[in-house]
């Protein structure tokens, strides 16, 4: 590592280079290609950072391309990168869609080294001649399990093509996909070396992963109750952006202000406030889907909710890595009901080690066991319609339950309902005013008979 960055790597708070950084850093010095594999949150931006931006010449054009799977990765990743660059004097240039493309194509005119940005936009700047290849030696592809995929991957290959033939690639991802046991195939029959930290790195904190069951129909209110757990704050992952935007609806209908959202559909100016209030705090809840959060890096995210449990193994993965990250502690929470759970658990995920455990809501807490008896008396609030009942009926409900006897399956029974009752004094008052009557007439009956007697 050259000085200015072994001083900068220093004043960053590290002491020490992780696994994937300290392996993969002679091989990209020496311009090989190579394949990098560590756990999400082990420094793998870094690891192909330092040692790229260190081969580059500074004022000899664009040489290093960056892609990332999102318009929010290629935003942070071309900030990590502007900080090395600005080391060595150099200029970096994020390329997403939803971003004025004229503004983009006037900075490139300064030739920026470093471009980072998404597929699509990098493409049609290289099919309408106003990004120029060849002066890349270096195209980095991150989250390589996720961009090699689909329409996706056809984009990255005709990029490649578009590049020279002895470009050095750089593919990084946390999981590994078959494709990626093939890239020698897909990319030109190149030697490109691997280098797999997974089982060894220790990078990551302590992360617990929760299952909480929660019915579809209460799952917004167990959001909202979370809200009240100190010091709480999530990415809550939803697998379809329709529900997503019901359950934002939701917390906008109810006055919740501390909920948030990032989505795909959104502008680019929208999506950058909804992360930058989530990373200072002013909302506790950031809604949004795998495709919008892949690769994130949020510093000391506290827990992570699935509301949605994923269908893929490799999507868990991938979300519970948001939290956890460069030794910190975190939380998973996961939403579903019995069946949900167990297929998670049984079927998902059967090759993981995962330690899943129970999880409950009690007074403002999470916590693994609730006190006998207080189970119930918690969900009693989450019915609207039995709470109202019983308060428009309270003082009726008091009386009978003090007064009622339970049958032998312990429920009980009213002996009388509210309208009988108000039509049995109706009768009671008509039959008593008759009555009277019918007794005056009886008396002076009697003294009339005593009269002629």
């Amino acid at each position: 590592m050259i000085e200015q960055f072994e001083k900068y790597f220093k004043k960053l708070g590290y002491t020490k280079q992780t696994l994937i950084q300290l392996r993969v850093y002679p091989l990209i010095k020496q311009q090989e290609s190579v394949l990098g594999l560590s756990p999400t949150g082990s420094g793998k931006t870094v690891a192909f950072l330092i040692p790229s931006i260190e081969n580059l010449e500074p004022g000899a054009g664009s040489q290093l391309l960056i892609i990332e799977p999102s318009q929010e990765l290629a935003i942070q990743t071309s900030k990590v990168a502007r900080n090395w660059a600005n080391l060595r004097g150099m200029k970096t240039l994020a390329l997403t869609g939803g971003a004025n493309i004229k503004r983009q194509m006037e900075r490139l005119k300064k030739h920026p080294e470093i471009i980072v940005g998404t597929a699509g936009r990098i493409k049609n700047l290289i099919d309408d001649k106003k990004l120029k290849t060849h002066w890349f030696k270096t195209l980095i592809i991150d989250e390589a399990d996720d961009l090699l995929q689909g329409e996706t991957l056809t984009t990255v290959r005709e990029i490649t093509d578009d590049l020279l033939s002895d470009i050095q690639l750089e593919f990084f991802s946390a999981t590994s996909t078959p494709i990626l046991d093939e890239l020698s195939y897909w990319f030109g029959n190149r030697d490109i070396k691997k280098v797999d930290v997974r089982a060894e790195d220790n990078t990551q904190g302590h992360v617990e992963h929760g299952m909480m069951n929660v019915l579809r129909r209460n799952r917004n209110k167990m959001l909202s109750r979370l809200q009240h757990v100190a010091g709480f704050k999530a990415l809550v992952f939803f697998n379809q952006t329709v529900d997503l935007n019901k359950t934002y609806s939701y917390f906008m209908h109810n006055h919740y202000n501390g909920v948030a959202k990032l989505t795909s559909d959104q502008n680019q100016t929208k999506r950058q406030k909804a992360m930058n209030d989530f990373r200072l705090g002013r909302v506790k809840l950031l809604l949004t889907t795998d495709v919008a959060a892949r690769g994130l890096d949020i510093a000391k995210l506290p827990a992570v909710v699935n509301y949605d449990l994923p269908d893929e193994d490799i999507e868990y993965v991938h979300r519970v890595g948001r939290t956890g990250r460069m030794g910190e502690d975190g939380l998973v929470i996961n939403f579903g009901d019995d069946h949900d759970l167990r297929d998670l658990r049984n079927n998902i995920l059967k090759d993981y080690d995962y330690d899943f455990q129970n999880i409950y809501f009690y007074k403002n807490q999470l916590v693994h066991n609730i006190p006998e008896g207080a189970q119930q008396a918690e969900k009693k609030p989450e019915s609207k319609k039995t709470g109202k009942r019983n308060n428009s009926h309270a003082k009726a409900a008091n009386h009978k339950k003090s007064t009622a006897k339970k049958t032998n399956s312990g429920k009980f029974i009213s002996n009388a309902k509210p309208k009988k009752k108000k039509r049995g004094k109706k009768k009671r008052g008509k039959k008593n005013k008759h009555t009277k009557n019918k007794g005056m007439r009886h008396k002076w009956n009697k003294q009339d008979s005593a009269g002629r007697k």
